[in-house]
């Protein structure tokens, strides 16, 4: 009797306990529903904010977190299963395919927007254009002062991204074609932080996405070229690239929501507002 006693006990405390657990599961599971986050390049990042704003408006119940780090750290966020979204300014490198896959992630891509990386300098700076051939070599320390291309005599300051940001591997595919950046330069976290520097400190040189250009900097025509929406849409931009954001397989869910507001009229116009160029 006592036997019998005890194991219906015991089955009542586990019924119970399941029972209060799909109480408090509940809710929950029903919050994370409407929980997205958003992990990655800084290049990307003012669209998915502005974008997560307006998404949020006429989703009230919604909750979307959006980081930077660069698309190097929002790719590894992903492939960890640490966010839902990756923006990136560059597509995966293989071997991060690899360790994607490894992991059982299966990274799927979205271009949302397209950019041009505007090389800047001080407004003060008499430099109105530079080649490829001259940026690089500015980039690489062949050429250290502004007098070799057709500015003062004064030291150049190169101000790059660091090794984590999408925007510097793409800038060393297009731009570097295999040279490897100078020791000396500054390499900062974001291109808000290459903005800023570039427009305190008058013998600098940078780069930055187009949707961080601004009065405090100015950019320089590349090839004979100006930066913009206009010149990368007609591919005459030579240091143009596609943004995207990577799920975890086929976008679904809130995620797919999202996507999909980004990539619709009101979403494209937000890439358009904030200095991006729309690719629909």
């Amino acid at each position: 009797m006592l036997r019998r006693i005890s194991v219906i006990a015991l089955v009542a405390f586990f019924l119970i306990g399941a029972t209060v657990a799909s109480a408090w599961d509940w809710p929950w599971a029903k919050k994370k529903k409407n929980v997205l986050t958003l992990t990655g390049s800084t290049t990307v990042l003012p669209v998915a904010q502005r974008a997560a704003e307006e998404f949020m408006k006429t989703n009230l119940k919604v909750s979307i977190t959006v980081r930077g780090g660069g698309s190097g750290v929002g790719i590894a966020a992903l492939v960890d299963g640490t966010t839902d979204i990756a923006n990136a300014s560059r597509p995966m490198k293989t071997k991060e395919l690899q360790s994607a896959r490894a992991k059982g992630t299966n990274p799927v891509e979205t271009v949302v927007a397209r950019d041009g990386i505007a090389i800047i300098v001080h407004p003060s700076n008499p430099v109105e254009k530079i080649s490829l051939q001259s940026l690089k070599a500015v980039y690489t320390g062949e050429i250290s002062k502004w007098s070799d291309i057709g500015g003062k005599p004064e030291p150049i300051v190169a101000v790059s991204r660091d090794v984590a940001s999408g925007t510097f591997e793409t800038f060393k595919t297009l731009a570097l074609r295999g040279g490897k950046t100078r020791g000396d330069a500054l390499m900062l976290a974001s291109n808000k932080a290459v903005a800023t520097t570039v427009a305190q400190t008058p013998g600098s040189i940078g780069y930055v996405g187009l949707g961080y250009l601004s009065p405090g900097v100015k950019a320089l025509q590349v090839e004979g070229v100006s930066p913009s929406p206009q010149t990368v849409t007609l591919g005459e931009y030579k240091l143009a690239r596609p943004l995207f954001m990577y799920t975890d397989g086929e976008p679904k869910g809130l995620a797919k929501r999202f996507i999909d507001f980004i990539m619709s009229r009101e979403g494209q116009k937000i890439v358009s507002d904030v200095g991006f160029v729309p690719v629909k």
